[in-house]
């Protein structure tokens, strides 16, 4: 019953700390990280795997913050992409000077 070295564990317990997120609350959490600045979703993230890595959480308690985290890693991953978009719009124009191109996140693979 003890459940102490799931994988999961970390994943839960920052379900605690910052919101409670149960699964069939999932669609408040998906709001709640979509709100969240880089800084605090990936320090929330953070959070999460360190949870996950102490293995001493119930596991449905791990299960709710494993797909917190996985919330958390997209989150993360959007606005990283999103930045690395903004640095590739500044492309060198003729004479050398810098412009901005405007490129939505569906046509960054057709300038790779």
């Amino acid at each position: 019953m003890g459940g102490g070295s799931h994988p999961g564990a970390a994943y839960a317990r920052l379900g605690q700390v910052t919101d409670p997120a149960p699964t069939t609350n999932l669609d408040a959490e998906r709001a709640r990280i979509a709100a969240l600045s880089y800084d605090r979703a990936f320090a929330e993230f953070r959070l999460v795997v360190e949870k996950l890595e102490s293995g001493n959480l119930p596991l449905e308690e791990s299960i709710a913050l494993f797909e917190q985290g996985v919330l958390l890693q997209r989150r993360c991953e959007r606005m990283l992409g999103e930045a690395e978009l903004r640095f590739q719009r500044l492309v060198e124009g003729s004479g050398g000077k810098v412009r901005a191109l405007d490129l939505s996140l569906g046509e960054a693979d057709e300038s790779a």
